[in-house]
């Protein structure tokens, strides 16, 4: 079942993204018509780009290790450029369909339509390129989201809870040392009562993130309660009881269709991640199911990674739900699809009695490049009813 499921998966996500170069390498050959001495350079470097990412994710998995890092990097990087490339392509071709019935185009530039679309392609790889760093900067300055909220139970001897809230890490090839020296000591000034990690923290292969030792940065995490995890997708996809095993030797607790009482104040329960049957067979829990022995006379704090089903949380009875996974869209104009998705993509909702933040995420997935939005570090002070 996982093996077909991936292999769909594979053969859907390889076949779009070979269509998409396709029709790139086209229309760059032909707006290069001006420069053919540049030709096959174009070639050489087209092909180089293509394959660069596939041939980095192969080498992460049997030989992580210097050459396998610069084919991700370089694979990484030309997503956005691919992306940005073929709306603008797209766009120019839409124009050139409409001036055949409009003929809107200038007589200069059809007269050396040539000569204009070599321009074109030159100032186009300029612009995205400055996109890009912008977008390489951004993605490596999270912002800290602050949130106050009221949950109107007693919740033992706490009358409030700072809880410091991180999503999509994506620890390896691309996010390592540096990114989680600095995102751990941003979340320890915050000086939070318990660090909750909304799913993909590793970035499907376990492999880069042994090799460059990163597992025991996370015992660097500082708090009263200690830190908790849930899956996510991406766990799963590299294979979830290796990563699981990984975090959990290297002090994170992860929660996975099980709960916790933590200083017999309040609940916390973690979802498993809901693509767990696709890429490793078998079903999750039900929240009912996992909440209905429980005392919800205290609050009941959960995380789920993807924000999907926000109803069954209110009848469950939770009061404050965390999930991420959307990065809402990581770059622009991609939110949008995001948003069209779920419910909520990117920030807070509150949902009859319930709670609901849904966090864009603090690392990146593919190419680490932000354009649109800000990682973030969430901060939620909350407040608690007093004992009766």
């Amino acid at each position: 079942m996982r093996k077909r499921s991936m292999a769909v998966f594979l053969i859907i996500v390889l076949s779009i993204y070979s269509l998409v170069n396709i029709y790139l390498f086209i229309r760059g050959w032909q707006g290069l018509e001006a420069l053919p001495y540049l030709r096959p350079y174009y070639t050489a470097l087209f092909v180089v780009l293509f394959l660069s990412y596939i041939i980095g994710r192969i080498l992460m998995k049997v030989s992580p290790g210097v050459f396998s890092g610069i084919m991700m990097w370089t694979g990484s990087y030309y997503m956005v450029f691919m992306l940005y490339f073929f709306l603008l392509i797209v766009l120019f071709d839409l124009f050139r369909l409409l001036n055949l019935g409009f003929h809107f185009f200038p007589a200069f530039i059809l007269a050396s339509w040539a000569q204009f679309k070599a321009l074109t392609f030159l100032i186009s790889l300029i612009l995205i390129g400055a996109l890009v760093l912008a977008g390489s900067i951004n993605a490596a300055r999270p912002v800290v989201r602050k949130l106050s909220l009221h949950i109107d139970k007693p919740a033992g001897k706490l009358t409030e809870l700072k809880i410091v809230m991180i999503s999509d890490l994506h620890l390896g090839a691309i996010i390592g040392k540096t990114r989680l020296e600095g995102i751990i000591g941003q979340v320890n000034e915050l000086k939070p009562d318990i660090i909750l990690l909304a799913g993909d923290v590793i970035d499907e292969d376990v492999e880069p993130v042994m090799k460059h030792n990163l597992g025991p940065m996370l015992r660097e995490f500082r708090s009263k309660y200690g830190v908790y995890a849930v899956p996510g997708n991406h766990e799963y996809i590299g294979g979830a009881e290796r990563c699981i095993a990984y975090l959990q030797e290297n002090g994170v607790k992860v929660l996975r269709d099980s709960t916790t009482r933590i200083d017999s104040s309040f609940l916390l329960v973690g979802r498993d991640d809901r693509d767990r049957p696709r890429f490793a067979g078998g079903t999750r829990a039900e929240l009912s199911v996992l909440l209905e022995e429980e005392d919800h006379s205290q609050p009941i704090i959960l995380m789920d990674h993807q924000p999907f089903s926000f109803d069954k949380a209110v009848e469950a009875g939770v009061d404050l739900q965390f999930s991420g996974h959307t990065h809402a869209g990581q770059i622009w104009p991609l939110n949008y699809i995001t948003a069209a998705i779920y419910e909520v993509d990117h920030g807070y909702l509150k949902k009859g009695n319930t709670h609901f933040y849904v966090s864009n995420g603090i690392g990146t997935w593919g190419p680490p490049v932000r354009i649109g939005n800000r990682p973030e570090i969430v901060e939620v002070h909350l407040t608690f009813s007093q004992q009766q």
